[in-house]
């Protein structure tokens, strides 16, 4: 029985060798990216299949890369809504790749940031325990927020190398530090209009895409 098998897999082997691509076609797996974020992955405000985690779907088919992209993004939600969620969702989805997109939130509302850094420190560590690989995308806050939105900003470098995961510095990088930013946000001035979210599927490609 056992050279049998030991036959079958040489014989295997051997087609693969034969064959251009299948080898790699054998081993592949479909990557299965997990979004864990707020209403700025929850297509607030815009009409569906604008956001930018639809046009992660598109951008992975266009490139052809096979994946499954599972949103299990909430507007309103916060890092502690997030922890609370993550491990179900890791249960069920069994992502290959964790992206959380959260964290603006808790500075809007002013929670402790020792809090914040703590629940990012769990849902990473719990995704990567998963056998997920796991990318942090970043936010920042307005400048009047002062010392207290300085610190919140470079939380999310220091979690990337505390924790060595993939980092989107800043989601909406090339949108709010715009000079014409205005233009590019709902009128709440929080969420983005729909011309904004190719760009911010950039930011997340640039990180994304060495981990596929």
């Amino acid at each position: 029985m056992r050279r049998r098998a030991w036959m079958a897999h040489c014989s295997l082997s051997a087609l693969a060798l034969m064959v251009p691509g299948l080898a790699s076609a054998a081993t592949s797996q479909p990557r299965r990216i997990l979004v864990l974020g707020d209403s700025l992955s929850a297509e607030y405000g815009l009409t569906r299949g604008s956001g930018w985690v639809a046009l992660l779907e598109q951008r992975l088919a266009e490139q052809k890369i096979s994946a499954t992209v599972f949103n299990a993004s909430i507007s309103g939600d916060t890092t502690a809504g997030g922890r609370s969620r993550l491990p179900e969702l890791l249960k069920s989805q069994q992502p290959t790749h964790l992206i959380i997109e959260l964290g603006g939130n808790d500075a809007l509302r002013g929670l402790p940031l020792k809090q914040t850094r703590e629940n990012f420190e769990v849902m990473i560590r719990a995704g990567r325990a998963a056998g997920a690989k796991v990318l942090l995308a970043g936010m920042q806050m307005p400048p009047n927020y002062g010392p207290v939105g300085r610190e919140f900003a470079a939380l999310y470098g220091e979690l990337a190398r505390q924790e060595k995961v993939a980092l989107t510095p800043f989601l909406l990088a090339g949108v709010a530090d715009r000079p014409d930013a205005d233009a590019w946000f709902q009128p709440d001035r929080i969420h983005p209009l729909a011309k904004a979210h190719p760009l911010m599927l950039d930011n997340i490609w640039a990180a994304l895409k060495p981990l596929l």
